[in-house]
Formats: C-alpha cells, structure tokens, sequence
C-alpha cells in the first residue's frame, strides 16, 4: 500500500469508478490510509466514527450485540466493500461493531470530504444507494431464514453463500471458519452447528480441506 498513491488507491475503489480525474485528484487529498490490526474494531456499535472506510485489502465481519452480550454476525466484509456510510447518512450510531479477521489496509474519509463527494457526483450517490438496498435485501433474507429455516438449511445457506468456485467450478472456502462464528452466524449453538457440520460431513455435503477450509457440494434438495 505504501507504494501506491492515494490517487491509485482511490481508482482501485469500485465505488469511485466513475469519478474523473479531477475528481479523483481532490478526494486524494482528503483520505488517509490506515491499517488495522487483525482483532481490532474498525467501527464499535452504538459509537459514531464521523468517517467512511473503504477496504483496500483484508476481511472484516460484522457483528452485533444484544443487551446479554449475545453477539450475531450478520455480514462479511472484503476488498471493495465500504464501512460507515450509515451513519454518515443519518448522523446515528453505527449499528453493528466491524471487527478485522485478518491484518486491513483502508482508505478514511471524513464525514464532510463524503457529504461533498456525493452530492457532486450522481455516480457514487447511486452507488451507496445500490450499496443500501443490497443489504436491505440481505438482511431481508436473514430474516426469512432465520423465521423460516432449520438450522441445517442455515447452516446449508451460509457455506454456499461464502464458497467461492475455483477454475475447475468446485465450490470452496478458502478461509477456515471457526464453528463459533458459523453458530453466530446462524443463531444457533456452536453445539448444534458442530453437529450440523459432522452430519453435512458424513453425508459428503462439505469436505474439511488440509489448509482448514472447505470443499462444498450443491444438492438439488436443500438438507433437512
């Protein structure tokens, strides 16, 4: 990161994709890069950062919290997605706090340099915008499966969802998921979904890959 400009930086950001030169020329002069240590929260629930975050590099996941310190986790963040501009829209607290699962590489922008960046550019105001209704749409979905779905068929859900296709079309998950972030997840017991993934196991639905990650296999029928 270091050996890039904030005006490369900025280009590499899909949000910004449709900014001109000029434009990219003043919103490099009012970002600052950061990185963040793996563990660290880049944005804390029921605080307001005043600033927008835009990963460069890294993974994040989001989580909240109830009053019995319960904790679900409701999103996964990577490269390309942005942070905070919730709270930058309304003036309110964040929601959900963002914790980093691996080392990030960021790009800030405060809230006034956001205001103007959007109101001068129908581009990115579209953008956020398309940024909102996803994770309405998201949420939406969690919603159902959470009202709707056994705990199988969330489990089932969220491996799929997370399994990327490598060149020869297999289904992976590169990264090892702890069964504790998978239970938060889902709303279950890590009792219950370490019993979820024996079984999904035995049945040849996942396979555990040496580096810790998975192989997934889709099914016609979803599981029980």
């Amino acid at each position: 990161m270091a050996m890039l400009s904030n005006q490369e930086l900025i280009r590499r950001v899909p949000l910004f994709a449709m900014l001109t030169p000029a434009q990219v020329d003043s919103l490099a002069a009012n970002v600052a890069k950061e990185r963040i240590k793996r563990g660290s929260n880049v944005v804390e629930q029921g605080k307001n950062s005043n600033a927008l975050f835009l990963i460069l590099a890294g993974r994040a996941h989001v989580v909240m919290t109830d009053s019995k310190a319960r904790e679900v986790i409701v999103a996964t963040l990577k490269a390309g997605d942005y942070i905070g501009e919730m709270s930058l829209i309304d003036n309110e607290a964040h929601s959900a706090t963002v914790v980093a699962d691996t080392q990030m590489d960021v790009l800030v922008l405060g809230r006034d340099d956001f205001t103007r960046c959007v109101s001068e550019n129908t581009a990115i105001a579209s953008a956020v915008m398309r940024g909102l209704v996803q994770r309405l749409r998201n949420a939406d979905q969690k919603i159902v499966s959470l009202a709707l779905m056994g705990v199988y068929g969330r489990v089932a859900n969220v491996l799929l969802d997370t399994a990327e296709p490598n060149e020869h079309g297999e289904l992976l998950i590169r990264e090892k998921i702890s069964r504790l972030d998978l239970a938060k997840m889902v709303g279950a017991s890590r009792e219950m979904v370490s019993r979820v993934m024996k079984d999904f196991e035995e049945q040849g639905f996942v396979q555990t890959l040496k580096e810790g990650g998975l192989r997934v296999w889709e099914r016609r029928s979803k599981p029980r």
